[in-house]
């Protein structure tokens, strides 16, 4: 049995889809899966579900564990359970795996039905509006017509908007974490140095790189380290690494001790390695792809001029927004952008600005005055008539 505030094991879902997808680019996805995990208990009134959305490289594995495996918790757990913040036993909580995918829903790495061959890089563009479409859909089959929210952070936070903004009917509290109404040109820039890395990788091949037996682990690794330093905060980065190095008292002595420029001597080197090694062993580079760029894509004011406020116009749920003060590629700018254009349509906004040391990675710990703002907003809505 699991323990207090533990899921235990949980099991993915998949459900298959024969009627196309119309995609925003004006393409059709045919025959497309998706996979799903869900947590707690769906009410007779079918009016609890709450909807968690993914950021880059997660999936829908958003709590419990795996049987069998160790360090499987899902990338959300210190969130989503019986008694935390979002409590498994008041809420049926769903987490969807994307479309373009490396986790499960249908991507590059599978079969094209039209060809017989694997997507590679002919997998479709795909947008935060399209992922939102292929979540109704699941929830369609689900048989759930109205959320009782929908919740997300970074490029999740993106797809709860999204959600307020083209299905305002069908939730009743958007939760956007640490997220932004549009990237910025900076955040734009970064995610281009990521993605020539991948593409500039002699092992890319194109895209094609399963037809040539390759992987681009190179530029992969390279990618995730660039957004690694971006997600992390400086204070946070010189407290747990300052400028120590790999041996004591290596400073000025590499030729003494025998490195050369291109060795590892300083532990945030070390520790950048690692993450990109890591990454490139289990992310695929396509799907890095087309996720950075559906970050890049998504700014709901652009069909209104630019101007927010409109785009928000049409919205009808409640909204909680909450920034971290040291998240300087989302930063609490750009959630107060979102606020105030929900203030000018008269929307019921809660916002919490949380003076956090981790940057942009805050919004996926157990930081206690972020949890607090959770658990009390969603007690709030626990307590509300659906």
């Amino acid at each position: 049995m699991p323990h207090m505030g533990q899921l235990g094991d949980v099991s993915p879902q998949r459900m298959a889809f024969a009627q196309p997808l119309r995609l925003r680019s004006g393409l059709e996805l045919r025959d497309y899966e998706m996979v799903y995990e869900t947590y707690g208990e769906l009410n007779a009134a079918r009016s609890n579900a709450v909807l968690v959305c993914h950021a880059l490289n997660a999936s829908h594995h958003v709590a419990g564990t795996y049987a069998g495996q160790e360090k499987s918790e899902g990338w959300w757990d210190n969130l989503i359970g019986p008694g935390k913040p979002l409590d498994t036993d008041k809420f049926f909580v769903i987490g969807i795996n994307n479309l373009g995918s490396c986790f499960g829903s249908t991507g590059p790495r599978d079969v094209n039905p039209a060809t017989g061959k694997v997507y590679g890089a002919d997998f479709p563009v795909v947008t935060v509006q399209d992922w939102v479409d292929a979540q109704a859909r699941v929830l369609d089959e689900l048989g759930i017509t109205q959320l009782a929210a929908v919740l997300g952070g970074s490029l999740g936070g993106m797809q709860a908007l999204d959600w307020a903004l083209r299905y305002p009917e069908r939730l009743r509290h958007c939760i956007a974490i640490a997220t932004a109404p549009a990237l910025s040109a900076q955040n734009i820039a970064f995610n281009e140095v990521a993605r020539r890395a991948i593409i500039t990788d002699p092992d890319f091949h194109g895209g094609h790189y399963a037809e040539h037996g390759a992987i681009p682990k190179r530029g992969l690794r390279v990618a995730r380290m660039i957004g690694h330093i971006t997600y992390l905060s400086d204070d946070a980065m010189e407290q747990k690494f300052g400028r120590s190095l790999r041996k004591a008292g290596a400073d000025g002595r590499a030729a003494e001790l025998g490195y050369t420029t291109q060795d590892i001597e300083f532990q945030i080197e070390s520790y950048l390695r690692h993450q990109g090694d890591k990454f490139s062993d289990y992310f695929d580079a396509n799907t890095y792809l087309l996720i950075t760029r559906a970050l890049d894509y998504f700014d709901p004011a652009r069909e209104f001029g630019g101007d927010l406020s409109r785009a928000f116009a049409s919205a009808r749920c409640k909204f909680l927004l909450a920034s971290f003060t040291t998240d300087w590629r989302f930063s609490p700018a750009r959630s107060r952008e979102i606020v105030k254009a929900l203030l000018d349509n008269k929307l019921d906004v809660s916002y919490a600005e949380i003076d956090a040391p981790h940057g942009h990675d805050a919004f996926l710990l157990e930081d206690p005055r972020y949890h607090g703002v959770l658990r009390a907003y969603f007690t709030r809505i626990a307590g509300e008539p659906a």
